[in-house]
């Protein structure tokens, strides 16, 4: 087995994906915990965080803002409507459109899931300020790969070599 070289580009220590990784395990892990005593799991928290920020939505533009596509989206929301958390309405204008509110028993749930980030803040150990500067950086980091994958889809879609 080969020594350490803190030069290797290889190195399991250098991989910026594996430091995302181990940061994102680690907070999903922390989010479940917390979120157990309000009988959210983390996909469920992020539905309703988008429905108290942005009131009634499409289930189109939801899954937009939450970045997840229809297919995975409709099971969710069926699930959270069973639990009286939401309700989904055919648009009276449209019927292929399919609007979300939150319930008054998924508004209540609202004031009970106030202190979850700053129960998640005080876990990272990082001072409020610095928070902003970490997603900031992570939006560029999503923004540019985002961009980047787009651009060798594009190349590959036209069978252009690059």
């Amino acid at each position: 087995m080969a020594g350490t070289d803190e030069g290797d580009p290889l190195a399991l220590d250098r991989q910026l994906c594996f430091s995302l990784y181990t940061a994102s395990r680690a907070l999903t892990g922390l989010y479940r915990e917390i979120l157990a005593d309000l009988e959210l799991t983390y996909p469920q928290y992020l539905v309703m965080l988008v429905l108290w920020e942005q009131g009634t939505l499409p289930v189109k533009e939801l899954g937009r803002a939450l970045n997840l596509d229809t297919g995975t989206l409709s099971p969710l929301l069926r699930r959270m409507e069973g639990a009286g958390l939401l309700t989904r309405r055919r648009g009276p204008e449209d019927e292929r459109i399919v609007h979300v509110s939150v319930t008054e028993e998924g508004s209540r749930l609202r004031d009970r899931a106030g202190p979850v980030p700053a129960q998640i803040l005080c876990a990272t150990g990082l001072p409020p300020e610095r928070l902003g500067e970490l997603r900031t950086l992570l939006d560029q980091v999503t923004r540019s790969v985002t961009a980047a994958t787009e651009g060798t889809a594009t190349r590959t879609d036209r069978g252009t070599d690059t």
